[in-house]
């Protein structure tokens, strides 16, 4: 019942806005022919499957525009993935590779004075940051190429990912700092959704294209849902994939196979936290319906992409993983990717690979400003417009080693969209893993064999762990 009445709720609100748009067009003389409006909106440890959770976000995103069937992050954790998307590198060339003082890694490198930011500044765009930004910001400055910022603070330490908390927490207000409490108007999902729609109304006010970076902490830990939706998923269950608390991991590497199969307890507390991360979404649902309601009453919704996604994944309970990312597992790279803007077909949906590499080229391609030259990544533009043919049919994923507890060593892989689809991961150790995803999409079986390995799949990750810039691309695209 619940969901048949988020769906009904869903569908007004996009026939609502549609009819908004065509009764109220671009009210504030922003044409189509200017450089269109860029809304990026990132989740926090969203999966590809959680999109179920958001029905108002399919139906003004996914059915208005293309949905990505095989978008990636490279580096499946919060802060490598988030200089990723700023910089358009793969983690060995930006040099962020983990949460551990992650922004001062990004800073000192002087990553902050060149990135998408900056770039799209100097195009003449009004630039907005709201939310999280790197694991590790203290608030204490406010990075240039920022127009408005309004910067969480967050933390980090040697061994965990550390994210504000949805109530009581600090921000860089454009330099002023702020707290804000526990009452429900403080719920942070509601505060950002708050200060990007203000962004939006002063910018379309100015007649100035903008960019608004919107980043929730949802639905990630300790995935605190707004008061409104406390129970609204009560029972809701992890899902139950034939990788969930694998019988037999006999052909893992020896940090797999080390975990115990889960115990009742664990279940219950995995099915806990897909609960409370299911209800966590529902303010962030409630976040994009928001902004798209903005983008038509300051009519320029009709000049404006809207992109949304994740900065990785999360595990709950597939092969005994009872939490946590930083895998190469599907669960932790397979993001959900939707697109609505000017020429992108509504309802459409693509197969091509993106990753988290191509936001800044597509960026700088639809404000028509130059990509710079470090970039690894290429614009989804093409893709976007459908009139792509040739695409990469590979993407390299990298990781350093992780919490000590897991033993799992620094790797690097590759997951191709060719047919076979396959995944080969090379770790430090000497272990290996190879995947057949046709006919193996949840990796239950591993078909590496020492006397006969990969030589093709093991030639192409060479070229692509030592690449940069032009040479990504190209090793990319190889067969």
């Amino acid at each position: 019942m619940r969901k048949t009445i988020l769906l009904l709720a869903s569908m007004a609100l996009a026939m609502l806005f549609s009819c908004s748009n065509r009764n109220h067009p671009a009210a504030t003389g922003q044409s189509t022919t200017a450089k269109p409006n860029i809304v990026f909106i990132l989740a926090d440890d969203m999966r590809f499957d959680d999109l179920k959770y958001m029905p108002k976000t399919r139906s003004l995103l996914k059915d208005e525009g293309m949905s990505f069937g095989n978008a990636f992050v490279s580096n499946a954790l919060c802060c490598p993935s988030r200089a990723t998307i700023m910089r358009g590198q793969y983690s060995h060339n930006n040099g962020v590779w983990s949460n551990d003082n992650g922004w001062h890694t990004y800073k000192v490198s002087g990553d902050e004075a060149d990135n998408v930011a900056t770039r799209l500044g100097a195009a003449g765009y009004r630039t907005g940051l709201f939310g999280k930004y790197l694991n590790g910001y203290d608030g204490s400055t406010v990075p240039v190429g920022w127009d408005d910022w309004f910067g969480v603070v967050t933390g980090y330490d040697e061994y965990h990912d550390l994210a504000p908390e949805y109530l009581d927490y600090d921000v860089n207000n454009t330099g002023t700092m702020r707290h804000f409490g526990t009452e429900p108007s403080d719920y942070s999902t509601d505060v950002l959704s708050r200060q990007t729609k203000q962004f939006i109304g002063a910018s379309a006010a100015q007649g100035k294209p903008f960019f608004a970076y919107v980043t929730p902490i949802a639905p990630h830990t300790p995935n605190s849902p707004a008061a409104r939706d406390l129970n609204t998923y009560s029972g809701e269950k992890a899902p139950r994939t034939p990788s969930f608390n694998e019988a037999s991991v006999s052909d893992k590497p020896s940090w797999i196979r080390s975990l115990p199969l889960l115990g009742s307890y664990q279940i219950k507390k995995v099915d806990r936290s897909q609960q409370k991360r299911a209800e966590t979404l529902q303010a962030l649902d409630d976040l994009v319906a928001g902004v798209v309601g903005k983008l038509h009453n300051a009519g320029v919704m009709s000049n404006t992409y809207i992109f949304f996604t994740s900065d990785n994944g999360f595990h709950q309970g597939e092969h005994r993983i009872p939490k946590n990312k930083w895998r190469p597992y599907e669960e932790d790279i397979h993001m959900p990717l939707l697109v609505r803007g000017p020429g992108v077909a509504a309802g459409s949906t693509t197969h091509k690979m993106a990753l988290n590499s191509d936001y800044l080229p597509t960026f700088t391609a639809l404000a028509g400003t130059q990509t710079p030259s470090y970039v690894d990544g290429r614009s989804l533009r093409p893709v976007l417009k459908g009139g792509v043919t040739a695409w990469r049919s590979t993407i390299l994923l990298e990781a350093v080693a992780n919490h000590p507890s897991t033993h799992q060593p620094a790797y690097a892989g590759i997951r191709t969209s060719t047919d076979p689809k396959r995944k080969y991961i090379e770790y430090e150790s000497g272990a290996r893993e190879l995947y057949y995803l046709d006919s193996d999409p949840y990796e239950l079986t591993n078909r590496y064999k020492a006397a006969t390995p990969p030589a093709s799949l093991a030639s192409r990750l060479r070229a692509l762990k030592n690449c940069s810039a032009d040479t990504c691309r190209t090793a990319e695209n190889g067969q």
